[in-house]
């Protein structure tokens, strides 16, 4: 973990809603993951993690900022450059039933990337990858002839790793892997991505909300709140010591298996609505949800700054 693999520096995507109103989805935001890291991205739905995923990949173009892997600069480079690069990033998506394709069978869909990128040379190859990429994720080579609509939930998400892992990625964004999993199958799949990382020296973004479960799998966590992160923080670190309030809030909301301590426990509660990001408010963006908010916080947007070692917020008393 020496060199940082991927750099984010000021990313910013705004979507035109038309007469004059832009959705600031992420707006200004800056973080790097170290090579065979993974880095936690959570917040509440509407936040804007799944868009920086998609942003930092480029499924959306930027609207502004830079993105950089293994210090070379991907933000604006031609499709056709970009090509040897979109090999190592890949994605894994929320939803494994939307994300493959019907009407193909599970060979066809991992063989495409690999015929996409000129990976294979016959027919026979193409088949025998696919086969070694399925039993790789805990599924059998005969599956490679079924049709999506064959396999459960957990088993159609490994068929999704499967296919993000037939380039060889070096980076793979986790797009909320688990969320629409029951929930004795989300551990299996937690299990399986840092199985991988290990053997095959995997970075990875993993975007979620469920705190716990970020917290087992990242050795760092960044907060984004409206499209900013808000903290950004060593794994046990955070947890322990949270600095900005929103975190505190989150981590607030965690049930404790133990009825005494889940009874004891200072529930934060925050009152109104998520603000839009089309009209957010003026100076810190949480000042409108915040018990501890001051005239400062509405007048000054709070800088992202180094509170503790290697501990960074967004909050003028952090």
């Amino acid at each position: 973990m020496s060199e940082a693999f991927i750099e984010i520096e000021g990313l910013r995507k705004y979507f035109d809603m038309g007469n004059r109103r832009i959705l600031k989805a992420v707006n200004d935001v800056s973080f790097s993951i170290q090579k065979g890291e993974t880095l936690g991205l959570v917040g509440e739905s509407g936040c804007g993690k799944s868009t920086a995923g998609r942003t930092i990949i480029r499924l959306y173009e930027p609207t502004a900022g830079r993105i950089s892997i293994e210090g070379t600069d991907i933000t604006n480079m031609s499709i056709s450059k970009f090509k040897a690069y979109r090999s190592k990033m890949q994605m894994v998506f929320q939803d494994p039933y939307a994300s493959l394709n019907p009407r193909m069978t599970i060979l066809d869909i991992v063989g495409e990337a690999l015929d996409i990128h000129g990976m294979v040379k016959s027919r026979a190859e193409r088949k025998r990858r696919v086969e070694e990429l399925l039993e790789m994720v805990g599924l059998n080579a005969e599956h490679a002839s079924r049709y999506p609509h064959e396999f459960s939930g957990g088993q159609r998400q490994r068929i999704g790793i499967t296919r993000a892992l037939a380039v060889k990625p070096l980076f793979m964004i986790c797009d909320e892997p688990i969320s629409a999993l029951d929930v004795s199958i989300q551990a299996q799949i937690v299990n399986l991505l840092i199985e991988l990382q290990k053997k095959m020296g995997l970075t990875y973004l993993f975007v979620a909300h469920d705190l716990s479960m970020v917290k087992y799998v990242s050795d760092r966590v960044a907060v984004m709140y409206l499209g900013k992160i808000v903290e950004l923080a060593r794994s046990e670190d955070l947890y322990a010591n949270p600095q900005h309030p929103y975190t505190k809030a989150l981590l607030s909301a965690i049930p404790v298996p133990d009825p005494d301590i889940e009874e004891s426990k200072k529930r934060i509660v925050l009152t109104g609505d998520l603000p839009s990001p089309v009209n957010p408010p003026s100076g810190c963006a949480f000042r409108t949800r915040c018990p501890a908010a001051t005239e400062k916080c509405s007048a000054e947007a709070p800088l992202f700054r180094e509170v503790r070692s290697s501990h960074f917020a967004a909050c003028h008393y952090a």
